[in-house]
């Protein structure tokens, strides 16, 4: 920082915000920290009593704070996002697309860690759609060193974007309906039309519903029969508990499925089954799905659909935040749930 006279700082930026006082007027910043004295600025800071003001001199090896805030945005953004600025040293990042919100959690944190920058985004793995404020980028200086900017711009070069929005594949959805109540019409199937409801929301559809008696032979032959249809995922319904009746996880095991996991540390959703036939999701939906607002589908099956493959130890980090506070009016996706 320099002092020099105000009739000689045209063309340089203020190191600080330049409060104005007019009695029964006005009370601000008349100038922002980092404005270039123009001309016709010099009336104005005479009439507020400056002779004299702080200004900041840069040199070949610093970076005015917008400059720096855009190098940040455009390391860090990837698909789906857009960023926008700068102004004071800031940047906001936007979502292009509706989507699924990931972040690059370690590396985000490691820039933060660089100091004299920051940068704060929503929650990975969070639903989000067009025009979603997903993130923001700050310099906290006027300036910052050129050199520092370079190590942030090497750690983004060198992992996956830090902020971007994946778009959901279309899935054509097999679900298949058990227990023998509903197979042999002694109640009426609520399942198929929450399910129907919950993949709308995600921009799939079912394409087939089909019902099966409490049997894994025949579970397991219905499975197989959606999928020869071309299914990209098989929902299975019921019989997910642990009662003698209470058959789907074997069925599913028949088709020759390989088990990620039986069982997820989320409630609603305990008893929740992932499993793969080849590159095909094959889940068993616990009864909770068909009154609970959000559960386990929500935290699983929008990442079944950007492409992820997931792993016991995908599932069993659904603990830290799988809790659902069961709000008498749901916010979700704006909560804690699956917020690990």
């Amino acid at each position: 920082m320099k002092v020099v006279p105000v009739r000689e700082s045209v063309g340089m930026f203020l190191a600080h915000d330049m409060t104005q006082i007019i009695p029964g007027e006005f009370k601000g910043a008349a100038f922002k920290k980092g404005h270039i004295v123009q001309e016709e600025d010099i009336p104005r800071l005479l009439n507020m009593g400056k002779e004299h003001i702080a200004i900041i001199e840069f040199n070949d090896g610093t970076i005015h704070e917008d400059d720096a805030a855009l190098r940040l945005g455009q390391a860090a953004s990837g698909i789906g996002v857009e960023y926008v600025g700068a102004s004071e040293g800031k940047v906001t990042m936007t979502a292009t697309q509706s989507g699924l919100l990931k972040i690059n959690v370690p590396v985000l944190q490691e820039i933060n860690e660089l100091g004299e920058m920051m940068m704060a985004t929503l929650h990975t793995d969070t639903m989000v759609t067009k025009g979603t404020l997903v993130g923001a980028t700050r310099i906290i200086p006027l300036s910052i060193e050129n050199e520092k900017m370079i190590k942030m711009e090497e750690l983004c070069a060198r992992s996956k974007p830090i902020v971007e929005v994946l778009p959901l594949k279309k899935f054509k959805v097999g679900v298949v309906t058990t227990g023998n109540e509903i197979f042999y019409g002694r109640i009426e199937d609520r399942f198929g039309d929450v399910i129907r409801e919950k993949f709308a929301e995600l921009d799939s559809e079912v394409f087939k519903q089909v019902f099966s008696r409490d049997d894994s032979d025949m579970i397991a032959k219905c499975i197989l029969g959606l999928i020869a249809e071309g299914a990209d995922i098989i929902t299975v319904t019921g019989g997910m508990s642990v009662d003698p009746d209470d058959v789907t996880p074997e069925g599913i095991g028949k088709t020759g499925a390989k088990f990620v996991s039986y069982g997820a540390p989320t409630l609603p959703g305990a008893m929740f089954l992932l499993s793969y036939l080849g590159d095909i999701p094959v889940l068993g939906l616990p009864g909770c799905i068909m009154y609970s607002h959000r559960t386990v589908f929500d935290l699983v099956v929008p990442k079944l659909m950007v492409g992820e493959r997931l792993t016991p130890k995908d599932i069993s980090k659904l603990g830290h935040g799988g809790l659902c506070s069961t709000c008498p009016e749901c916010h979700y996706p704006n909560c804690g749930f699956g917020k690990g």
